[in-house]
């Protein structure tokens, strides 16, 4: 269980830094929502409606993290069938998730 923690931690940690454009693009995104449902005059429910439609991850976007998921998912495998620890599983992780 430990060592699944350790994977999940730095997958996100891998991900988070690969991810400061998505950030940005999804800020982006926020803003052209907001805006559309600005200029549509949306409020209370409507406005949520529409900015969680908005804001849902397109089919390729999805593609993408699940693709993200399943690279992290064979390289902890690999670090696992290698019967690596500690500091070597670590840095084998990342570069695997990296590469």
């Amino acid at each position: 269980m430990k060592t699944i923690l350790i994977a999940a931690a730095f997958a996100t940690a891998a991900m988070i830094a690969a991810s400061p454009a998505s950030a940005a693009t999804q800020q982006e995104k926020m803003k052209s929502c907001s805006a559309d449902a600005k200029a549509k005059s949306l409020k209370g429910t409507e406005r949520r409606e529409f900015m969680s439609q908005c804001l849902a991850a397109s089919p390729e976007e999805k593609a993408q993290r699940l693709a993200q998921k399943e690279k992290t998912r064979a390289c902890t495998d690999e670090a696992k069938s290698k019967a690596l620890r500690g500091d070597e599983r670590k840095q084998f992780v990342a570069s695997c998730v990296g590469a």
